[in-house]
């Protein structure tokens, strides 16, 4: 019999330093109510000088613990876009850290679907018997890689992390995860990426001046698929789960933008209070991003034990995908 995988422990961490619209539009030509009218991002949590993903991975790593109530996982699985350094993976450190000792530990690389993905892959492990408990972290510094005059994206995005704790549970006790979808389409690489640094256009000293190291976006496009696919994908692992679409209790979506989630909520034909909102206060944190949302929904009494629970995300590759679960009586630690 195939192992269930339960959410048993949730984390959450910011950096402590805050870069409101205001301050950008000392630096930048904007204002805050240009980045509202357009976003809904008021604020968001920029990691200080010397504070890496790792770093920020292990804070909301061991909260997830701490949640859970264990001292120890037997695997750990990062999601980022922004790993410490091209090689090696960032979770091996993390898990070192944390004092889990040669765990399995590596990264997922999906950009904003990224937390999505790494809870398939942990799912996996607890299905075939590798572990028995996961931590799945998403974790990402983006503001490593925006490029300093570009409002529109310095704007949109801020760094954090979050975790949870997956174990081996029941299929319809609370927590257990249902349906995964996960999609991609290669083809619209080009709508999110950063150009240099990799293979394809690795760094050379001859050719730095052409070199761009900064993340660029097609907002526009970006803005279409992401209400598209993430409609889509949040539709069909509902039914999957045996719910309608307007039985979704809450929709805890990637944040990325605020019209994209009233647009997500209104094509489901959900009440936009349905979804819980965070990006208002951190900005998109892109792998951090679902995470965070609920642990932030958790506190505040939005999201409750009971509800049925849709987690969906859009990002590069481009890559898509969505889950359903009952939420579970689990607390940020």
């Amino acid at each position: 019999m195939v192992r269930t995988s339960v959410v048993a422990g949730l984390g959450a961490w910011l950096p402590a330093g805050v870069v409101t619209n205001d301050d950008l539009g000392r630096e930048l030509d904007t204002t805050d109510d240009w980045i509202r009218s357009r976003t809904g991002i008021g604020r968001r949590h920029i990691a200080e000088p010397g504070v890496a993903t790792s770093d920020m991975a292990v804070e909301a790593g061991g909260r997830a613990l701490k949640s859970a109530g264990v001292a120890r996982a037997d695997a750990v699985v990062l999601a980022t876009t922004t790993p410490d350094r091209l090689c090696p993976a960032t979770a091996p450190l993390v898990a070192a850290r944390l004092g889990l000792g040669p765990v399995p530990a590596f990264d997922v690389s999906a950009v904003c679907t990224g937390f999505l993905y790494a809870l398939a892959t942990a799912r996996g492990l607890i299905a075939a018997g590798t572990a028995d408990r996961v931590l799945v972290i998403g974790a990402d510094t983006y503001s490593s890689i925006l490029d300093p005059g570009d409002r529109s994206a310095r704007a949109i995005f801020g760094d954090g992390a979050g975790a949870v704790l997956l174990r081996p549970g029941e299929p319809d006790e609370p927590g257990a995860l249902g349906p995964v979808l996960l999609a991609s389409d290669g083809s619209g690489e080009e709508l999110i990426s950063v150009r240099s640094g990799g293979s394809r256009e690795p760094f050379r000293r001859e050719t730095a001046a052409d070199a761009d190291p900064y993340f660029r976006m097609n907002g526009k496009a970006v803005f279409r698929g992401a209400v598209e696919r993430m409609s889509q994908s949040s539709r069909q692992v509902a039914e999957e789960s045996g719910w309608t679409a307007g039985s979704i209790d809450r929709l805890v979506a990637h944040q990325a933008n605020l019209r994209i989630l009233h647009a997500v909520a209104d094509r489901l034909g959900l009440p936009r209070e349905r979804c819980p909102v965070h990006l208002d206060r951190v900005g998109n944190t892109a792998a951090a991003s679902l995470p965070l949302a609920l642990a932030d929904a958790v506190a505040a009494r939005r999201l409750l034990p009971g509800h049925r629970t849709v987690l969906t995300a859009f990002g590069g590759g481009l890559t898509w995908g969505a889950t359903a679960l009952t939420w579970p009586d689990v607390q940020p630690a």
